[in-house]
């Protein structure tokens, strides 16, 4: 996965912005960790379908980030580097149609995302739900964040928890829940996830 900041032309991309993702991100079940190459770009591998599914969304709040996602075999090697550090290399399908995505991302579009894998029907749908659902993730206001931040997907009797943490009532939290698309969003994931999970089935 490939995550690059979306700057106006006159604008230097942030690296304390790509150093804060990478720390939203470090929780994540990762082959590679996500992390900084560049100004304005992370980078990291993941197996879990849904996985790639949460880091775009992460990526994808406020519009902050485009994502590019290649699905392929991908072959990892441990490597030190001149200086001792230990780092990872990685080769593949995957890291071609990684690059694919990446070259081919338009950051100029209202939900940035591209999807490259070898079954290109597959890769397309997965990139239609992923748009789709990151449409909801990147116009929620702020009022918004605030309420779904504090909830936990499947947990049940937490609005009026929320509404004691945020000084509100119960019915302005239900109310943000329904304006944000927050159940609607978590009963999207997994249909994001499968569609990945079927573009990986090709190779």
């Amino acid at each position: 996965m490939t995550l690059t900041q979306r700057v106006e032309d006159s604008f230097r991309p942030s690296t304390d912005m790509d150093h804060e993702l990478t720390r939203e991100l470090s929780d994540l079940d990762t082959s590679a960790p996500f992390q900084p190459t560049g100004p304005g770009e992370v980078r990291g591998l993941t197996e879990d379908p849904h996985t790639a599914v949460s880091a775009a969304m992460i990526a994808l709040r406020e519009g902050r980030y485009a994502v590019a996602i290649g699905v392929g075999e991908v072959f990892l090697t441990r490597v030190t580097d001149p200086e001792g550090r230990l780092a990872v290399a990685a080769d593949g399908a995957g890291m071609l149609y990684g690059h694919e995505a990446a070259a081919t991302q338009r950051l100029n579009e209202r939900v940035a995302v591209r999807v490259c894998a070898a079954d290109q029907q597959s890769a397309a749908e997965a990139q239609a739900m992923l748009k789709l659902v990151g449409r909801i993730v990147s116009v929620r206001s702020d009022a918004e964040w605030r309420v779904v931040d504090l909830l936990t997907p499947g947990a049940r009797g937490q609005q009026k928890d929320v509404a004691a943490q945020l000084g509100i009532t119960p019915q302005a939290v239900s109310k943000a829940v329904v304006r944000s698309l927050w159940h609607e969003e978590w009963e999207a994931r997994p249909a994001a996830a499968t569609l990945l999970q079927r573009c990986a089935e090709q190779f």
